[in-house]
């Protein structure tokens, strides 16, 4: 009888090249020893070229009548950031168009909720309408089934759709300015805006496709002065978050997992701060932390992946729940003696929080609250818990963390309960007018002409 395995190799998962290296524990050291180097802001200087600013050809490109740039305008009350090589990057702060993640609302709810809730907290406009579709990335990282002209072509959908959203409205084009919720589409937005920047060949293919989809603004493709992502939207506002926290958390002890797609992707594009970690680190979610009064704890395993790697995840899990839990948790915990990670990416937060409980079977159970910093924001400025950043979707256990923070958790829970029997009778509040994301087709309710600039919105 043939061997099962025969021809599968090692990893089921990825095929039969996949094969054990049969490494000797010293061979197996040396080969993983780059891991555990401080890899930081100077390492990644260190020895290299400098690279360009494709800001500059995407100038040149539109002074061409080649595309059309979608700026970070004054009415965006922009906040400016520098970045690894000390570029100015323009963070808008509101008339903010929301890209929303598949994996946020899908599995980490209390994500994109608290993101809205700290911004109606600061009495800032947005738009969060229906009218946008997935970056698609997971797809092509995941399967490689994707290509580079099926990505740009959603990416500059998506990101027309933002340009000319506030139409529905009655007001200009450009009005709001997309505000990237996920660490995913970020990374890959950014990588393919540099596709298109340095390929004629490939805005070629795009423009005729958008083009067929009315996605052209006078016959040229439309391309964003900055690809934002909502961290670094908290970075800057984050001293504004600060004089609205109730909640002392300066007894709290806190690791961060930076996320691959957020800094690791066009690292020349990520905001650097001397203030936070000597500047050596990426600075967001680590200095709205600091700035929050927290105790930031560093750790060896911080540079790591969290393990999810997309084909990891889809091929072979259990490495990646093996790597989440000895290279991440168990680090946090026993080196840091963390009280909670948290993170800003979807998939980093989705396999750090739900992986944890297989560590059970080989008595490795390291309990660790992980969220996202959003969330964590939201409960210092007295989001409840539940309804708002709501925990309850999370597998890791929160509460010793609410007790910590000095959170009633079960009268949260209590009141929780009590809310959904209103839900129940259809007593409903939102954090958001929902007419208001509705923006094209139907249920579209054209608005009047004299549109009031906010909606009253909910708690």
């Amino acid at each position: 009888m043939a061997n099962e395995t025969e021809g599968k190799g090692a990893y089921n998962g990825f095929g039969a090249d996949w094969a054990p290296t049969n490494l000797t524990e010293n061979e197996a050291q040396r080969a993983t020893d780059w891991v555990t180097q401080k890899i930081d802001k100077r390492f990644l200087l260190t020895g290299k070229d400098r690279k360009e600013d494709v800001r500059d050809i995407m100038w040149q490109l539109e002074k061409e009548g080649e595309i059309v740039v979608h700026r970070v305008g004054d009415h965006h009350a922009p906040e400016m950031a520098k970045t690894l090589y000390g570029w100015d990057k323009k963070i808008p702060t509101t008339n903010l168009w929301h890209h929303k993640s598949c994996g946020q609302c899908g599995n980490i709810p209390g994500y994109p909720s608290s993101v809205l809730w700290i911004m109606n907290q600061l009495d800032l406009t947005y738009l969060d309408e229906t009218d946008q579709t997935s970056c698609t990335a997971w797809n092509y990282h995941g399967s490689g089934i994707g290509n580079v002209v099926s990505l740009a072509a959603v990416f500059l959908r998506n990101m027309h759709q933002a340009y000319v959203s506030a139409k529905a409205q009655g007001l200009p084009e450009g009005t709001y300015y997309p505000l990237i919720h996920c660490g995913t589409s970020f990374g890959n937005y950014k990588e393919i805006r540099g596709f298109l920047l340095h390929s004629a060949e490939l805005r070629e293919e795009v423009k005729k496709i958008l083009g067929k989809l009315g996605r052209l603004v006078d016959g040229k493709l439309l391309i964003p002065e900055e690809i934002v992502h909502y961290s670094e939207w908290l970075h800057v506002m984050r001293h504004r978050i600060k004089e609205r926290q109730q909640i002392d958390v300066s007894n709290i002890r806190t690791t961060v997992h930076p996320a691959c797609h957020v800094y690791k992707m066009v690292p020349e594009d990520v905001i650097y701060d001397d203030t936070v970690m000597n500047g050596d680190r990426v600075a967001v979610t680590t200095g709205l932390l600091n700035s929050l009064g927290t105790q930031v704890i560093d750790y060896s395993t911080w540079y790591d992946c969290c393990g999810f790697g997309f084909r990891h995840i889809i091929g072979e899990r259990e490495f990646t729940r093996s790597y989440a839990i000895d290279r991440k948790i168990k680090v946090a915990v026993e080196e840091a003696r963390s009280d909670v990670m948290i993170g800003h990416d979807t998939g980093c937060i989705t396999t750090l929080d739900k992986n944890q409980w297989i560590g059970k079977a080989v008595d490795k159970v390291y309990a660790l609250p992980v969220m996202a910093d959003c969330q964590f924001a939201a409960l210092t400025m007295g989001a409840h818990p539940y309804k708002l950043a709501q925990l309850h979707w999370h597998a890791s256990p929160f509460e010793g963390l609410l007790e910590k923070m000095g959170i009633d958790w079960e009268k949260a829970k209590a009141e929780f309960e009590s809310y959904l029997e209103e839900v129940k009778e259809g007593r409903i509040e939102t954090l958001y007018d929902p007419k208001r994301a509705i923006t094209s087709g139907p249920g579209y309710v054209k608005p009047p002409k004299s549109l009031p600039e906010k909606t009253e919105q909910g708690a």
